[in-house]
């Protein structure tokens, strides 16, 4: 099958397949899975130009509703953790997407950028793995009585079961946002959130990922939120990021008629279509996966692919 945007010739199950297994595995982490995609595109598919970044924010609004929606109807949406990523996130969107078109149109320079960035999460995510917290935010304690919960849950005759606990909001001010948890309070600076997710928005706009993928490693590693909590969050705000960056790449292709920079519908909803199978799939088995599996997997994954978009510039 042709993609003309693209300008690739490649069977139509490859990307629905890759959608599929990227939005799987990266949905139980609160990441959509185009920060693996878009490697796929361009080292695989030899999709190279700025409209890749743009197919990759397709590939998100046509991927992430199925696995909202599961975290909505199962109580684990964190509305006001929501609203804080996209009002950070969505001006800087914008803002990566200019950068993008501008200054990073040559893929050679593109790759180094985003193997750097990639290596960034995955190093995050590493120390605060192996890292002991500080006394009282060690947040594991909770999701690993989630995680059994569950599994005593599934396990009890369905007329005798009660129902799974839902988030709370207790407070949503300038200062903090508070939640409850399983038995436990969270709290998380607003204005902080707010910072990150701007600065986040930038890089996720060059990158084509909506910014979920570094928010997603922050809230664990450094807020030290439960991961069970915040993947529908980070889902919903690049969901909305990339619907303003899709349009945007989209308004501005005109503008650069000498090169590809609008997406390639064809190829981003094939493979945001396999991704919104994967998507809810994986949202509906994320409470069944231990913690801290999501977290090394997810680490493994960023780490590799970074290390090797680095390796290739330098040799």
């Amino acid at each position: 099958m042709l993609f003309p945007v693209a300008g690739i010739e490649v069977a139509p199950w490859i990307p629905f397949v890759a959608g599929f297994a990227v939005a799987f595995i990266c949905s139980m982490g609160g990441v959509s899975g185009a920060n693996l995609l878009l490697p796929f595109q361009m080292s695989v598919l030899g999709f190279v130009t700025p409209a890749v970044s743009a197919t990759n924010h397709l590939f998100n609004i046509v991927a992430i509703p199925s696995g909202v929606y599961r975290f909505i109807r199962e109580g684990r949406m964190v509305w006001p953790l929501t609203w804080v990523v996209i009002a950070g996130t969505v001006p800087g969107v914008l803002l990566g997407v200019i950068f993008r078109v501008r200054y990073l149109p040559d893929p050679t320079h593109f790759k180094i950028f985003a193997g750097c960035v990639l290596l960034y999460i995955g190093g995050t995510m590493v120390r605060s793995l192996v890292k002991k917290p500080a006394p009282g935010m060690d947040k594991a304690s909770s999701e690993k009585r989630f995680q059994e919960l569950v599994s005593r849950f599934h396990k009890q005759e369905a007329a005798s079961r009660e129902p799974l606990p839902r988030v709370t909001v207790d407070h949503f001010g300038l200062k903090k946002i508070t939640y409850s948890f399983y038995g436990e309070t969270i709290s998380a600076p607003t204005m902080g959130i707010f910072m990150l997710s701007a600065i986040v928005g930038v890089v996720g706009g060059m990158y084509g990922i909506g910014g979920g993928a570094i928010i997603a490693p922050f809230f664990v590693a450094v807020f030290h939120l439960p991961v069970y909590t915040i993947a529908g969050a980070c889902l919903m705000g690049t969901f909305l990021t990339s619907l303003v960056a899709a349009g945007f790449f989209q308004i501005l292709a005109p503008f650069y008629p000498h090169m590809a920079v609008a997406p390639d519908w064809m190829l981003g909803i094939l493979m945001g279509t396999g991704g919104m199978i994967g998507m809810y799939v994986g949202a509906r088995m994320q409470k069944f996966v231990p913690a801290t599996v999501i977290k090394w997997l997810l680490a493994c994954i960023l780490l590799f692919t970074g290390g090797r978009y680095v390796l290739g510039f330098l040799f």
